[in-house]
């Protein structure tokens, strides 16, 4: 492994090693080679230079027979992987160098690698971040998930409309895998299940192989690495050439078909039968896979399976991998002999389960039916489950009821600790969720507060904050983000400040630049740049910012001559395929910013932009450019998020409910630097209690009662004047999300934003403050919390500084 601080080869060698797989790997010479075989060559390289602290982590591993962790996510949202792994192997300006060297740019080769579409928001992204924080803690781990071939789906917008069309990632040959044809699972479904010579067989009727692909991750200076493998699936027999000969093509290809069909699509639409079922498959095809590997590792290891809670460690990532109880009871029954209670006992000691929402819809259930059909074994040992559960802790909460499978309540029960992802949510979770489960097992649920990995979130997507940071305090802090406290001594320094505002001009520069090559879009750099970029759902109130976007447009041409700071409202982000309501708020964006773009009363003072396709990669040019972070959910509703974290960390104060970790970020950065506003998570509940409340609020407040008339009456839809219609009425009638409550507060905290933004030299101090003051959002941190509280495992690396010396 490298030396700290000290990359791994010089530009010179580099740079003959991407010649080389030019030559040996792409098969063309520097003259003829296109931008893909520059970018690949790049890739391989760099990878190769991943290799050896990745074997050395391997044999350390298996050396000390200790405790490993296994994350099983649905998502990995890891984004491109050029620059990551250049900078955690300080290879950064050596790659460019190299490539300048060879008369290549190294921006415009890494802007070339498409985003990895595995993943779809915060859930997945969070995911990434821990894999890179493990490995730059040293700790041992297997990230575990699928190989989507066409991820979540491609946003593109027709007229204002979201369209859906596949990704195309994998098109291409991905660089960073490595195929592991002999690793293979079968993974059953169907059939039935029979009691014979007392035990208990499944017979099932589908067999699918899951197919390993391996990733390494590498951590911060190349002193560790470990692997995220993602499985793919593939059919249990060859072609069926004998159907192809009798000319029954589809026959020949049907299981072929039906076996990619698992990993083609993250999150296929479940509002049909069909859809659920695909879904369950998914769910079950990952977690059986990984169980099946972990399993076999540890046996290979000669490990007795009694003790495989002292040996393994397997987080949950939400609900999708719940079948994870189950499926190890299975293991432990069926292949190995373990009496019921013995093997539910050695699962539990094993999983720890991450609980992301309060959102009923989105901790799953399945029908009934369609889990005995799909699952049959699996059905007959949850009940074996709930039996226990109902020993231990009484019927109160039952796992199966009114024909339904509970994901979250299984989860619960088959996990040894359940965490929280902030503070606030934790509380609530012991609250509302499984507020009788919390009782009936004291002490099982517990916080860990997410965190982002500061590498690719400050250190490599803000290059001119970076910069400042390492000559005010040095360049220790990547690895210890506390550090930037630091910074805390400079905030009344003159230079100090003007050099902060200097980097975020840079930025905002940098994205003015990017809208306009990719959109053609203009943006002011001189204007608030003002960002909501989120997953869309009404929870997360993106409905709301417009409405206020839209009262402040008649503000403006109500009032032309009062003073205005002036505002660029930037929006990114997907709606679910399904979700009817979400998708007619981002046409309602589209229409409402079409409008106001084009109104000569409010240019240069109001501008609505709306890039489609929001990513990781599109998230590193908004989130280091973004004057003001929208957090605006409603209180209660948002476990954690992240996006808040990265915002604040490079200097973007945020406007927010006390909701999810917003609480804790408003506690670093000090009340009086976050524009708070809102019902609180009490108040909220308190005001669903009343009758009429959001007719009630629609009443109060003429400024909303206009903007929601105007929308209802086609303004923003001429061409079909009751397009919203249903929306307006569901916030009169269903306003389940408080849009209309919290709207009149909403308003007035902008314009407190608006005075704050005026004072140029204030705004950039508090700026400064936030990335000074949120170093505790590290996801290093959070993991250390893991580690200590929920694993008990320790660091592979030497003990040293910070708290990399965990558990």
């Amino acid at each position: 492994m490298s030396s700290p601080n000290t990359p791994p080869v010089s530009a010179q060698d580099f740079a003959a090693s991407v010649l080389q797989h030019l030559k040996t790997s792409l098969g063309k010479d520097a003259p003829h080679a296109s931008l893909y075989d520059w970018r690949m060559s790049l890739s391989l390289a760099l990878r190769d230079l991943v290799v050896d602290p990745w074997f050395e982590s391997t044999r350390k591993t298996y050396e000390a027979r200790g405790k490993r962790v296994y994350y099983l996510s649905m998502e990995f949202l890891i984004g491109r992987l050029i620059e990551d792994v250049a900078v955690n192997l300080q290879m950064d300006e050596v790659a460019a160098e190299a490539l300048a060297s060879l008369g290549q740019s190294y921006e415009k080769v890494v802007a070339d690698e498409p985003d990895a579409a595995l993943g779809n928001g915060g859930l997945g992204r969070l995911a990434a971040c821990f894999m890179d924080s493990l490995s730059t803690l040293g700790i041992p781990a297997y990230g575990y998930g699928i190989r989507y071939e066409h991820g979540l789906f491609e946003q593109h917008f027709d007229k204002g409309v979201q369209i859906e069309t596949a990704e195309t990632w994998l098109e291409q040959r991905h660089a960073w895998e490595f195929e592991r044809p002999e690793v293979n699972y079968p993974i059953l479904f169907g059939g039935h299940v029979a009691d014979e010579d007392g035990k208990t067989v499944w017979h099932p009727e589908e067999t699918v192989i899951a197919s390993a692909f391996d990733t390494p991750v590498v951590g911060w200076q190349g002193r560790w690495a470990n692997t995220l493998r993602l499985w793919a699936a593939k059919p249990d027999r060859n072609f069926d050439l004998e159907s192809f000969n009798r000319g029954d093509y589809i026959a020949a290809s049907a299981p072929e078909a039906l076996a990619r069909t698992i990993s083609r699509v993250l999150y296929p639409d479940d509002t049909t039968d069909v859809g659920k079922e695909l879904r369950l498959k998914q769910e079950y095809f990952f977690t059986s896979a990984s169980l099946q590997d972990l399993v076999r590792r540890f046996l290979s290891e000669g490990g007795d399976l009694k003790s495989l809670p002292d040996y393994v460690a397997i987080q949950l990532n939400d609900t999708h991998p719940a079948i994870a109880g189950p499926e190890l009871v299975r293991i432990l029954m069926d292949l190995h002999s373990f009496e019921v209670s013995d093997a539910i006992r050695t699962a539990r000691g094993c999983l720890a389960y991450t609980n992301h929402t309060l959102l009923p819809e989105a901790l799953e259930r399945w029908p009934e039916d369609l889990f005995a059909r799909v699952l049959p074994r699996h059905h007959r040992i949850i009940q074996l489950i709930e039996a226990a559960h109902f020993a231990e802790a009484g019927e109160q909460v039952r796992i199966i009821e009114h024909s339904e499978i509970k994901m979250g309540e299984l989860a619960f029960v088959m996990a040894h600790h359940v965490n929280g992802v902030s503070a606030l949510h934790s509380e609530l979770v012991k609250e509302t969720v499984f507020a009788d489960l919390h009782k009936a097992y004291p002490g099982r649920i517990v916080n860990q507060t997410n965190g982002i990995t500061p590498r690719r979130w400050l250190y490599a997507c803000n290059p001119p904050l970076r910069e400042l940071i390492n000559d005010t305090i040095g360049t220790a802090w990547p690895d210890d983000l506390e550090k930037l406290q630091g910074l805390n001594a400079h905030l009344d320094d003159a230079a100090f400040i003007d050099r902060f505002q200097a980097a975020k001009d840079t930025n905002k520069a940098r994205l003015s630049d990017w809208l306009k090559a990719r959109d053609g879009v203009s943006v002011d750099p001189a204007a608030m740049f003002d960002v909501q970029i989120k997953r869309i759902h009404e929870y997360k109130r993106q409905l709301m910012n417009l409405l206020e976007t839209v009262a402040l447009w008649n503000e403006i041409r109500d009032n032309p001559d009062n003073n205005r700071t002036p505002r660029v409202k930037i929006f990114g982000g997907k709606a679910a395929p399904g979700y009817v309501v979400a998708k007619e708020i981002i046409r309602l964006i589209n229409d409402v910013g079409a409008m106001i773009n084009k109104d000569p009363a409010t240019r240069g003072l109001l501008q609505v932009v709306y890039p489609e396709n929001y990513n990781v990669s599109m998230a590193e040019v908004l989130i280091p450019a973004t004057d003001l972070s929208e957090q605006i959910s409603t209180a209660g509703k948002e476990a954690s998020g992240t996006g808040n974290m990265k915002f604040a960390l490079n200097g973007a104060p945020t406007i927010g409910t006390l909701d999810g970790a917003n609480v804790e970020i408003r506690d670093c950065v000090g009340a009086e630097n976050f524009f708070l506003f809102g019902l609180t998570a009490a108040e909220v509940a308190a005001r669903r209690m009343e009758p009429d409340y959001a007719r009630n609020a629609i009443a109060a407040s003429p400024r909303l009662g206009r903007v929601l008339e105007q929308i209802r009456s086609g303004v923003f839809s001429p061409s079909e004047k009751d397009r919203y219609a249903g929306l307006v009425d569901g916030l009169f009638n269903h306003d389940y999300f408080l849009v209309t409550c919290d709207f009149d507060s909403y308003f007035d905290t902008q314009r407190v934003v608006d005075t704050a933004f005026a004072d140029a030299r204030s705004w950039t101090r508090l700026a400064a403050l936030n990335t000074a003051r949120v170093g505790w959002f590290s996801s290093d941190r959070t993991i250390n919390g893991y580690a200590r509280d929920i694993w008990n495992v320790r660091s592979m690396l030497a003990t040293g500084s910070g708290d990399r010396d965990v558990a």
